[in-house]
């Protein structure tokens, strides 16, 4: 047992703990606050509280648990909320009241909930870590597959189908050194240790967001990872509920780190009540939500990610395609900042400490399409994407977290504040974002989406690269000087930009595009620039072209049920509408 000799903020200082290590868990003070060991010189150690330190003063104890921080890990997960380190707030409030009460333990899985589980095992097969071996239905979306903790393999002497809590013995494992395991439905692991697979391979299938401007322009594959870069009120937290959503992955888990109250519970709010696409049932039945709000103790925001990014892991080695939302790693840095400030090391650029890299490094790292650790079983294959928002202060991202970010990171989003205050939402810049995935991607999109669309989508991204530099030239000379060519690309480009790349979130029926709906509308803006450019070598002007009736359906068509029937329609009446334009033309 150690003793304080300091209380700085989150940061305490500790002495007489010769028997600790780095990373270890410790208890501070009468209400034996959690705290991690951050450093240690001989007996003394640094530590960093995950509450607040109030009252707390030299001569309070510390006693050393001997664990690192950890999370628990089994059925009871998906629906739940919880903070940085995996405690429930809402059975904590219900113990305490609507004060959460410092140092209250409550385990993060219900330890009275009976499971049902189902056992896909026998008595004498052989298994390893990461096995599987029985399943419990966790929601009416999931199929929490129960899996052999890593670092235990052998013959299995006993294993019977039941209804179990998570701490009930559900088999038993014996291993060639005669050695007994009891397997339950829980098992804890470390945060800060990846959990381990067997290979990682290239992501090759997109991860589909329901977000034109995403799905077309800037794509990220299962298994990716992106940044989402804007400064405050462009839209960062509205995309990142977009893609948590209406994204085809299996599981979500959101990480609101440093995120004001209100907009987590919002997120909460809208999660319990909107239906999910892919099962119809409540979307929180597939989602986890780390909730570490801004007026929680920055040690436990550090801590944040960690927790979300294991428990991600957790379902990707089950086999699940999972997708970490983290939202900001911007004040999560902030965390770092403060914590480090209070250590008295070396600080790096705008005071940032000099490993902040690093630690991105190894947030991002962990994404990936793997094929899961498994021993005699069939292979199975998983992926984890991540998407991290950070805020910039006024946008700027020359600033260290954004730079240290795009160098890990495969696909950047990059808001336009401008277009924000334009109301044109997502606020994704065209001309500024990016995805490294294209090449990747191609033989997915060519196979199930026709190799038209690549090049449309070329096609697209050319016209919009043109409108940009028309815009400027236009600054100088006025738009008089332009020929019919390229006006006719400014209105395309306004057709795209407005009509195709623009959504409303809060329009049921243009807040989710399918790929099959993306590919026909966007063939469909470009069909029209390929017939009016026929046109315009017969004579038609591009007034007379810009004010056929087609072309204004064409601008509503993103709000239209029927968008299969309705679409063909207007292709064939925007053809006929230009014919008749031509002939006109031609018998002038």
């Amino acid at each position: 047992m150690g003793r304080i000799v300091k209380v700085s903020g989150p940061l305490i200082v500790a002495e007489g703990l010769a028997d600790a290590s780095i990373t270890d868990i410790v208890l501070v003070g009468e209400r034996r606050l959690r705290g991690e060991i951050l450093s240690m010189t001989g007996d003394r150690a640094n530590i960093q509280v995950y509450e607040e330190t109030a009252g707390l003063g030299p001569g309070a104890a510390v006693n050393t648990t001997g664990s690192v921080l950890s999370v628990e890990l089994g059925p009871g997960l998906l629906e739940n909320i919880y903070d940085g380190i995996q405690r429930p707030p809402e059975e904590i409030r219900e113990l305490t009241g609507a004060a959460l009460t410092r140092g209250v333990e409550i385990p993060a899985l219900n330890r009275e909930r009976v499971w049902d589980f189902n056992a896909t095992a026998q008595v004498g097969g052989k298994v390893a870590g990461g096995d599987i071996i029985g399943t419990v239905r966790e929601t009416s979306a999931i199929e929490h597959r129960v899996m052999i903790p890593h670092g235990i393999n052998g013959e299995i002497t006993a294993i019977q189908s039941g209804e179990y809590t998570v701490l009930d013995t559900i088999a038993t494992i014996k291993s060639e050194d005669g050695k007994t395991s009891d397997i339950t439905l829980m098992q804890k692991w470390g945060v800060r240790k990846s959990r381990p697979y067997k290979r990682k391979h290239l992501p090759t299938i997109p991860l589909q967001s329901g977000q034109r401007v995403i799905d077309t322009l800037f794509p990220i594959a299962k298994g990716g990872t992106a940044a989402v870069i804007g400064a405050f009120g462009s839209g960062k937290t509205v995309i990142q509920r977009q893609i948590a959503k209406w994204s085809d992955v299996d599981v979500v888990v959101y990480i609101g780190c440093g995120e004001r109250g209100n907009e987590m519970t919002d997120l909460l709010t809208e999660f319990t009540e909107i239906n999910d696409p892919r099962t119809g049932e409540p979307l929180i039945k597939r989602t986890v939500i780390i909730a570490n709000t801004s007026d929680m103790t920055v040690a436990a925001r550090e801590a944040s990610i960690y927790t979300g990014i294991t428990i991600a892991e957790y379902y990707r080695d089950m086999g699940y395609d999972v997708a970490v939302i983290a939202d900001s790693t911007s004040r999560w840095a902030e965390a770092l900042r403060e914590i480090s400030g209070c250590l008295d090391e070396m600080p790096g650029e705008e005071g940032y400490p000099a490993y902040l890299s690093s630690r991105l490094a190894q947030f991002y790292e962990r994404a990936g399409a793997v094929e899961c650790q498994c021993g005699g079983e069939p292979t199975r294959k998983g992926s984890l994407t991540v998407i991290g928002a950070v805020s910039p202060p006024s946008g700027d991202i020359s600033e260290p977290v954004s730079q240290a970010t795009l160098r890990f990171v495969k696909v950047f989003w990059s808001l336009d504040a401008n277009l924000a205050r334009k109301r044109h939402f997502p606020a994704i810049s065209w001309l500024n974002s990016y995805s490294l995935y294209l090449d990747n991607l191609s033989s997915w999109y060519d196979k199930n989406l026709g190799v038209s669309f690549l090049k449309n989508r070329e096609n697209a991204v050319a016209l919009l690269a043109e409108e940009n530099s028309l815009n400027e030239i236009a600054k100088l000379v006025g738009k008089d000087s332009f020929s019919a060519a390229e006006l006719l690309a400014l209105e395309t480009a306004k057709l795209i930009r407005e009509d195709y790349l623009q959504q409303d979130a809060f329009v049921d029926v243009d807040s989710y595009s399918s790929y099959d709906r993306q590919v026909k509308t966007l063939a469909m803006i470009l069909e029209y620039d390929t017939l009016a450019r026929g046109a315009l070598q017969r004579g038609v002007s591009v007034k007379d072209l810009s004010a056929i009736e087609a072309k204004t359906r064409i601008s509503r068509a993103k709000t239209v049920n029927d968008y299969k029937s309705e679409y063909e329609k207007i292709s064939a009446d925007m053809t006929a509408q230009i014919k008749a334009l031509i002939s006109g033309g031609d018998a002038e």
